[in-house]
């Protein structure tokens, strides 16, 4: 999660852990592969929107144009629950 919200900053993931090793740190960041399912996905139309979900640490993933309007498609993974 970590790397997720840091968007995969390696050096800053590397700090929060505590890792001696940038090559210790890469171990953990390879392995993050986020399927659909893991996701919760919100879309857009208007800029307030985009901007109030780009503060909320959701990733836009993709924009499109229906009839004249813009959509903008963002998700960002599920929390983790009973950790």
């Amino acid at each position: 999660m970590i790397a997720h919200y840091t968007n995969s900053n390696v050096l800053t993931v590397k700090r929060l852990l505590r890792h001696k090793r940038v090559d210790n740190t890469m171990k953990y960041i390879q392995m993050i592969h986020f399927n659909d399912k893991d996701c919760e996905v919100a879309t857009t139309t208007t800029s307030e929107e985009v901007k109030q979900l780009g503060m909320s640490g959701w990733i836009k993933y993709d924009e499109m144009t229906f009839n004249g309007t813009t959509m903008h498609f963002y998700k960002k993974p599920k929390r983790f629950s009973n950790l």
